[in-house]
């Protein structure tokens, strides 16, 4: 009896403690990013690189658009100021409805963000991730 009640406190316990992490998110990388590659992620790159980006999307988008922008940290050490560096919006078709990858070359040396919008509520930001251009 003492084991049956020790065995279900567990499974009690396992069940409460474990998280599903149902955001979205973004992973960078330096090769096109497949099955084999998505593990590789980075996120120091260098000047006229291409910047491999995947976004995962767990929720339903019901407008099927995605606006995606870079901002720049205004200098060298990553703190105060913001300037827009790139913007695109794109719409997620019948097979990505669940992820977006695509890339963008940066020329300038310094410290970013990738965030991402979603046209259903563009006012929250759905997303957001840092990177580094030497």
């Amino acid at each position: 009896m003492k084991k049956l009640f020790l065995i279900v406190s567990c499974l009690f316990i396992m069940f409460v403690s474990s998280a599903c992490n149902d955001k979205a998110g973004i992973l960078f990388n330096n090769n096109p990013i497949t099955e084999k590659t998505v593990m590789n992620y980075s996120n120091l790159f260098m000047t006229g690189q291409r910047i491999y980006y995947l976004i995962l999307i767990p929720e339903k988008i019901h407008s099927r658009y995605l606006d995606i922008q870079v901002v720049k940290k205004d200098n060298d050490y990553g703190r105060l100021g913001y300037k827009l560096y790139w913007s695109k919006t794109v719409r997620l078709k019948d097979e990505e409805i669940n992820y977006f990858t695509d890339y963008v070359v940066i020329n300038q040396k310094g410290f970013y963000i990738m965030q991402v919008y979603s046209k259903d509520n563009p006012t929250k930001r759905f997303t957001a991730a840092e990177f580094q251009v030497k």
